[in-house]
């Protein structure tokens, strides 16, 4: 259906959008759209990100590595705020630290060492690189 078309209906969500002001339709959404890109950077500062210390991503302790990019990743869609490199120690990664072609750190490789995740997954601090083998004689 076209978008005049859907707009034009009473008995839509659209129009249920509109009659609450939620979403797009709600004049405080900038407002909410702006404190959450301040979160953000709040988090990274709170928690002591920074490129080059040694960190963990997701609360399991299966995935280490190092912090390689701070910032914008204007690639991810919808992902608007600040994103968090991490080039991790095994290749458990979605991408080699580039996404769509844009290179954010190290070199082209068929490895994939690398991740972008939010600052609330990351935790950083004394992390050494895990051994798999060192409980085996």
């Amino acid at each position: 259906m076209p978008d005049d078309e859907s707009e034009k209906k009473t008995d839509s969500v659209l129009a249920w959008k509109k009659a609450q002001q939620l979403g797009r339709f709600d004049p405080n959404a900038p407002d909410h759209a702006q404190a959450r890109l301040d979160a953000f950077s709040a988090e990274i500062e709170q928690k002591g990100i920074a490129v080059g210390k040694r960190c963990r991503v997701g609360g399991d302790d299966s995935r280490r590595g190092v912090v390689k990019y701070i910032g914008d990743v204007p690639e991810i869609p919808n992902g608007a705020g600040h994103w968090v490199g991490v080039h991790l120690d095994e290749p458990v990664g979605k991408n080699d630290g580039s996404i769509a072609g844009k290179r954010y750190w190290g070199e082209d490789s068929s490895m994939k060492h690398g991740v972008f995740v939010r600052p609330e997954r990351i935790d950083v601090g004394d992390y050494p690189v895990m051994d798999d083998l060192e409980d085996m004689e």
